[in-house]
């Protein structure tokens, strides 16, 4: 008999689980609490109890070819960064291509994951859920994958500003806020500058009488649109990475905007910000000491009157309220798992959290890389280390984050995009090879080596591997264009910086001699001839910038 596997969460990660347990062999029943899929990515006028919600013009931050799901590239003529319905209509092609919907129940809530009397034994979990008439059911499971997300309760921290409950205006979280037309005329102050307040802000901006940005600690401002037009984190690979403070000050002076941050943090992604602020339709300002009638007092002792809205972008709380209290409690949105995923006490390896990290990139491609691993841990195709040794690391991330982040709830669960990504990919056996990639495919090697660092690279060997991954790695400048190209023109593009090809080959005879020098394999040498292989990569040097 197969394995059943509960999937709570029909979103962005429920989606994929579901198609990783079904890769294996599984047998996956998601309860979706809503009556659709897409979880945060779906827009609603009228937000819904413990769900995030978002305004009616969001906009992802990653690029179309660094989000999609690593099998499934997003179609060529979408744009590269994708207003939320497209990002919904790509989660619909993706589930009726892979026939995930019959898989879910929709307006079913989870109540209750508790572990079976003969856990030890069988790793089995009791489900108790409820539709949307009362009704209440129960149902055993061999494994559990929540799927919820990190966006679940909005952290509304009114106990820090005296004087709001006295407040004239009006108040409230980013989750509720739609549309910018209500607050014509008016002004507003925005609190927080993660990727909602900057939007919010600059947003509103375009029609109220002014807007005052509100931050404790300032952010580095990221654009969308990266060096010569391409997409920004086209130009984040494997040896390079652009986003030093020198680099992102190059764009405008963070200080001279009063926005920059003392500590290290997460970075906002915003366009349109810095001119917003040249024109004064954003006034940065710091934190809030009071709110006095309709008047808001600064940490710097400026006051600004008859304030009409403040907007509180402070993020959210997630918890787990369907799992006993003592199992996977979360204090200070903090909770301990083995890389962000498995609890480490349990005797077996059954329950998993999947998505619950804060990458600088796209959650999609993560939480399918964490679904694939999961899922061959349930199998027992792969084992999980001792409990020593996954305390030891829960440890040893949050000491690294600690030196590296200020302390804040927004950076407990953050990690770096592709060392993660090489991190879980690894457990499962599908990291990219570049050793190998260099020996029988080059172009690919250099696409992998030099080029974003696309889902598709975790598809090309070990279990999950896609025959389509080569050619979705070659073609994906082509897509990126591709969404550009929208105009017929006769004006010759300009030449693309290419790789001198002299450092590309001295680069690889550097990789092999290391390699030689540590496995005294002197076959190598001999077995890459220079000229073939320069023969093969010149056409690949092009699409390179």
């Amino acid at each position: 008999m197969s394995r059943r596997v509960c999937v709570i969460g029909g979103g962005s990660s429920g989606l994929t689980s579901i198609k990783s347990c079904l890769d294996e062999g599984l047998e996956p029943t998601c309860f979706e609490s809503s009556d659709d899929i897409g979880g945060l990515w779906r827009f609603k006028e009228n937000p819904e109890a413990d769900r995030a919600s978002i305004y009616h013009s969001v906009i992802i931050n990653t690029s179309k070819e660094m989000m999609c799901f690593s099998d499934f590239p997003i179609p060529a003529h979408f744009p590269n960064y994708m207003h939320n319905s497209l990002i919904m209509d790509y989660f619909r092609m993706y589930a009726e291509h892979f026939q995930l919907t019959k898989h879910i129940r929709f307006q079913i809530r989870v109540l209750q994951v508790k572990p079976r009397p003969d856990f030890s034994r069988s790793g089995q979990w009791d489900v108790e859920t409820e539709n949307k008439k009362g009704e209440k059911e129960k149902h055993i499971f061999d494994a559990v994958m929540i799927c919820i997300g990190h966006h679940c309760h909005p952290n509304l921290p009114l106990h820090d500003f005296p004087g709001i409950d006295k407040f004239k205006g009006q108040y409230f979280h980013s989750r509720d806020y739609k549309t910018a037309e209500e607050w014509r005329g008016k002004r507003v102050v925005v609190i927080g500058i993660g990727n909602s307040g900057g939007d919010i802000a600059v947003e509103l901006s375009r029609v109220t009488k002014q807007v005052f940005l509100s931050t404790r600690r300032g952010a580095w401002i990221l654009n969308r649109v990266g060096q010569q037009g391409v997409p920004m984190d086209f130009q984040l690979n494997r040896l390079k990475n652009p986003l030093t403070k020198n680099k992102i000050n190059q764009r405008f002076n963070h200080s001279l905007y009063s926005l920059q941050p003392k500590h290290s943090q997460h970075p906002t992604v915003n366009d349109e910000l810095p001119n917003r602020i040249l024109s004064g339709t954003v006034q940065v300002k710091p934190n809030i000491r009071r709110l006095q009638g309709s008047s808001i007092e600064f940490d710097d002792g400026t006051v600004e009157d008859n304030i009409d809205l403040v907007v509180f972008a402070t993020g959210y709380n997630f918890s787990f309220p369907f799992l006993p209290s003592n199992m996977l409690p979360v204090s200070g949105n903090k909770a301990n798992l083995y890389k962000y995923m498995f609890p480490p006490g349990l005797e077996r390896p059954t329950l998993v959290v999947i998505g619950l990290v804060q990458p600088l990139g796209a959650i999609m491609p993560i939480s399918e890389m964490q679904a694939r691993w999961a899922t061959r841990v349930f199998k027992g195709l792969n084992k999980l280390p001792s409990m020593d040794c996954m305390l030891k690391d829960i440890k040893h991330k949050e000491e690294t984050i600690a030196k590296r982040y200020v302390t804040s709830q927004r950076h407990t669960i953050q990690v770096d995009y592709i060392d993660y990504m090489d991190q879980i990919a690894y457990q499962v056996g599908a990291r990219p090879s570049l050793l190998r990639l260099l020996l029988r495919d080059p172009g690919v090697w250099l696409c992998v080596l030099l080029g974003p660092c696309t889902p598709y690279q975790y598809r090309l060997r070990g279990p999950g591997q896609w025959d389509g991954a080569r050619q979705a790695i070659l073609t994906t400048w082509d897509r990126m264009a591709g969404a550009l190209k929208t105009r017929p023109s006769d004006i010759p593009e300009p030449k693309q910086r290419s790789l001198p090809l002299t450092l590309t080959v001295g680069a690889a005879a550097l990789a092999l001699g290391y390699y030689w020098n540590i496995h005294n394999h002197p076959s190598l040498l001999i077995a890459l001839d220079p000229t073939t292989w320069q023969d093969k990569i010149k056409p690949y040097l092009p699409v390179l910038w």
